[in-house]
């Protein structure tokens, strides 16, 4: 991988687990888990579809498996994310699906915020990657909404998981996760700064994640600078009471998010000429 600096990050240009490269910001749209949305997101020029594995004892999905073997026919790259962390199982997964990336967003920290212990966390991201090298693998990282928490360690977690990792995520950390032992799915945003600086001393890709809507997510890239953009509540179709529909996407609003992150790559790349 190498990474292209201007000021503060202008250009990623990566190469992943010997098999991608990418250059500018990407989007990453969550959670895809049929054929019929991975084609919409295809169709309005999403770089990474996101599908979740929601039980250990039902991780085999066939619609999941044509989303993914639907990818691989493209330029869009897929990520699998299981909402269980038994090695063995994961293992399995991967055998099964081989998706491009394996997305591990398992908490990392106590409810105070405090970091569980890491290493075992590296070791067992590092076996992964010997025995599927070809799978790249997207970690989490917690940062809280703004004005929470003052001295919450992100960049601690980062340093100690980065050597065995692909990409970061940046996400939404909450004392109180809604899917408890895992990070994210909130729909509510980051502290920028924070994110900011983990998005300039990382020394990997870093996508930010949290709360990312149409509206919001040019702003917040002119700020953070990250390799790319990452959205699953505020691009769902929504009920009439205005809560989201998970894994229903409405594409009008895929395609303005889509829009929006490309906008501010441009004007990125226009400022720091």
């Amino acid at each position: 991988m190498s990474i292209v600096l201007t000021e503060k990050l202008l250009i990623y240009v990566t190469v992943i687990a010997n098999r991608s490269i990418k250059v500018g910001m990407i989007v990453q749209i969550y959670e895809i888990q049929d054929q019929w949305q991975a084609e919409g997101c295809i169709k309005e020029d999403v770089d990474h579809i996101g599908s979740v594995l929601l039980s250990q004892e039902e991780w085999r999905q066939p619609s999941v498996k044509e989303v993914i073997d639907l990818s691989k026919g493209t330029k869009v790259e897929n990520s699998l994310l299981p909402l269980f962390g038994d090695p063995e199982t994961i293992g399995l997964c991967l055998d099964y699906y081989r998706p491009h990336y394996l997305h591990l967003c398992g908490s990392l920290t106590d409810h105070q915020g405090s970091p569980v212990e890491l290493e075992p966390i590296a070791e067992f991201q590092h076996s992964l990657k010997e025995k599927f090298p070809q799978v790249g693998i997207i970690r989490t990282i917690p940062v809280p909404e703004p004005g929470i928490m003052k001295g919450f360690p992100a960049l601690e977690i980062a340093r100690a998981l980065e050597p065995a990792s692909d990409l970061f995520l940046i996400d939404t950390w909450r004392e109180q996760e809604p899917v408890e032992g895992f990070i994210g799915i909130t729909g509510s945003p980051v502290d920028r700064e924070l994110a900011e600086e983990l998005v300039r001393r990382s020394g990997i890709p870093v996508i930010l994640a949290g709360g990312l809507s149409p509206e919001n997510v040019f702003e917040t890239l002119m700020i953070a600078r990250p390799y790319g953009a990452d959205t699953c509540t505020h691009t769902n179709m929504v009920e009439r009471d205005g809560r989201a529909v998970r894994f229903q996407k409405d594409f009008k609003r895929v395609e303005a998010f889509v829009n929006e992150v490309r906008r501010a790559d441009r004007a990125i790349r226009e400022k720091v000429q």
